[in-house]
């Protein structure tokens, strides 16, 4: 039997989980989990009083976009939609790696707000995009982001903001429910099922599917499961193994057994393919239509 781990912060983070747990509710839809931590959807939250607890603390909010080979094309609608929605009045710090810097679109960043780019190497593989990012997440906090940011979102690129996302987000460690997978049976979840792959859950184990489109947390929380992924990812690797969904199915076999101190709901991670539900009052972030042939590298 494997430890699980729940991450509960201070008692700052757990006022702010009584907050938006407790003011206004929502009967339609579960908002807590099977551990008590809070699910983050529109009415369960006081967005006022969520900013009179974080605004006082002039926290810094690191956010790591990954935008390789043609992905760039989805960087100005990114960051254009991010600055009118993302974390509004709040400092925010965008790191983007990138192996084409000069075509990062000019964006105007409102005040407190920055872009730092950071030049990676190109893949002929999308996976091995994929396969990578928890490395550079880890690097990233290791080497700049201590003492300079208090927490930090991994959000993907080829998405756009809609909506309010702001310090309701906020916490330990936290993770999106994947829109296509909530409310399925865990049987039903696409989880890495070879006992080879260190990403393993079996039929009987799991509590929900999280997108590895949207990770955040405190800067520790967040390296831990990015040095965890990393780690597991390079015993796939030498075992010549690659888990069904890359880092994906990796983040859920941690969040299975480090339980996040907060989930978001599928407002913070919606698809514009997908049609929306009744229980869907807004979205927040949502990932764009695309044709994956025409910017992937490889099928």
């Amino acid at each position: 039997m494997r430890k699980v781990t729940m991450r509960f912060g201070q008692n700052f983070y757990l006022f702010s989980i009584i907050v938006i747990v407790s003011l206004l509710g929502r009967p339609d839809v579960a908002t807590t989990t099977l551990w008590l931590a809070p699910i983050v959807w529109d009415g369960t939250f006081d967005q006022k009083m969520i900013d009179n607890i974080y605004k006082p603390r002039n926290i810094t909010v690191a956010t790591t976009v990954f935008a390789v080979g043609k992905y760039v094309r989805f960087l100005k609608d990114f960051l254009e939609s991010a600055e009118q929605h993302f974390m509004v009045g709040y400092r925010v710090h965008y790191y983007l790696f990138t192996d084409r810097p000069d075509e990062v679109p000019a964006v105007t960043l409102g005040e407190g707000r920055q872009l730092t780019v950071i030049k990676t190497a190109t893949s002929n593989r999308w996976q091995e995009i994929s396969l990578r990012r928890m490395e550079m997440i880890e690097k990233l906090i290791e080497k700049e982001l201590t003492g300079k940011a208090d927490y930090i979102f991994s959000l993907d690129v080829d998405s756009k903001f809609y909506a309010h996302w702001g310090a309701e987000s906020l916490g330990d460690l936290v993770g999106v429910l994947h829109a296509w997978y909530f409310g399925s049976s865990r049987n039903h979840f696409p989880y890495e099922r070879r006992p080879e792959s260190q990403a393993f859950i079996p039929f009987e184990e799991g509590d929900y599917y999280y997108g590895g489109a949207v990770i955040g947390g405190r800067l520790d929380e967040v390296h831990k499961l990015a040095k965890t992924c990393r780690m597991q990812l390079d015993v796939d690797r030498a075992n010549h193994i690659e888990a069904i969904w890359q880092e994906e199915s990796h983040l859920n076999k941690y969040f299975l057994y480090n339980k996040p101190s907060k989930a978001l709901s599928p407002e913070y991670l919606w698809d514009d393919t997908k049609w929306k539900r009744s229980y869907l009052k807004v979205v927040r972030f949502s990932q764009v239509v695309k044709n994956y042939a025409n910017i992937r590298p490889n099928p």
